[in-house]
């Protein structure tokens, strides 16, 4: 079975009320190219030399070819080529692909042979793809994959990025940085405003930009508790003041979140508190929105706004065959 990853975003106008509602009430890559020393025969008077490079192959360096490092894959042919393809080295022989453009990627083994390399896509069981070396260059990775020779195509050295943890859209982003987590969930968020903390199961993205008391979203995972035990346990904490509802879940189409919202009380701090849950492997996952209203209007809209966009930003690991 091929395990594709699938970034899918839904912007939920429900998500973007939640803050609404309350206002009202991710090296160095190093090639081994080493110089292939030269034999000279004579044959008659006259030296020839001789060298295992073709004419016209540039610099020769045996197998392994690629080592743990980045690089960015495109057609030799293609003038001005956009680079957002890339193949992450986290060993010798394993890694994993990484589109810029769909955030989607494909896990991968691979041997390392004289002239070629030997792709496994999507994990064990997979058919191998043959990758013909036809040269290398300044640490550059020639060739084409066999059935394609009239592609040929180029691995270039992504010399300013570490394979530990490269993400090929934050990587090419000129703003917004993603955040994935290991339980399957990603938010894309603006590292000017925001700064994400991580202990255990809890994940808070913190607010930075002005405001008038803390905010922020924490993203628990509970495996005691479903999404709607969940709910009732965190809006018995906000008390009677608490609202509880269902709508669909930010980030997909058709799971059920379990709303609590407690509004900010017209005396007081402006503090304000929204929380979602569903369920999720076994247990639950919750966004619990906490923040304060200053009074200005025109700067609590802004937080909002800011607040709306993480929740709308939610996207889900999705495996498929």
């Amino acid at each position: 079975m091929r395990k594709q990853t699938v970034s899918k975003v839904v912007s939920i106008a429900v998500a973007t009320s939640m803050v609404t509602m309350a206002l009202i009430g991710c090296g160095n890559v190093s090639s081994e190219t080493g110089a292939q020393g030269q034999a000279e025969e004579t044959i008659g008077e006259e030296p020839v030399a001789t060298s295992d490079t073709a004419e016209g192959d540039g610099e020769h360096i045996a197998a392994p070819y690629f080592r743990k490092g980045v690089y960015v894959n495109y057609a030799v042919e293609a003038e001005n080529p956009p680079k957002d393809q890339f193949y992450v080295f986290s060993d010798d022989n394993y890694g994993y692909t990484d589109d810029a453009v769909t955030g989607m990627g494909l896990p991968f083994d691979c041997k390392q042979d004289e002239g070629a390399v030997y792709f496994t896509f999507g994990g064990a069981g997979e058919s191998e793809e043959k990758f013909i070396v036809t040269s290398t260059e300044d640490g550059k990775i020639y060739g084409y994959f066999d059935g394609t020779e009239d592609r040929e195509l180029v691995f270039e050295p992504v010399t300013d990025a570490q394979p530990e943890g490269f993400n090929a859209q934050n990587y090419m982003s000129g703003g917004d940085l993603i955040y994935e987590d290991a339980n399957g969930w990603s938010i894309r968020y603006n590292p000017e405003r925001f700064e994400i903390k991580q202990d255990g199961n809890k994940v808070a993205i913190v607010y930075t930009g002005e405001c008038a008391g803390t905010t922020m979203v924490l993203v628990t995972y509970d495996a005691e508790h479903n999404g709607e035990d969940m709910r009732d346990e965190i809006a018995k904490g906000y008390g009677e003041t608490a609202v509880k509802s269902e709508a669909v879940f930010p980030g997909t189409e058709d799971v059920k979140g379990y709303w609590a919202i407690c509004p900010p009380a017209e005396d007081g701090s402006g503090l304000y508190m929204t929380s979602i849950s569903r369920d999720y492997m076994d247990g639950s996952l919750t966004f619990e929105l906490t923040g304060h209203n200053s009074g200005d209007d025109e700067l609590d809209m802004e937080v909002s706004d800011y607040m709306s966009s993480i929740i709308d930003s939610v996207t889900f690991t999705k495996y498929g065959e």
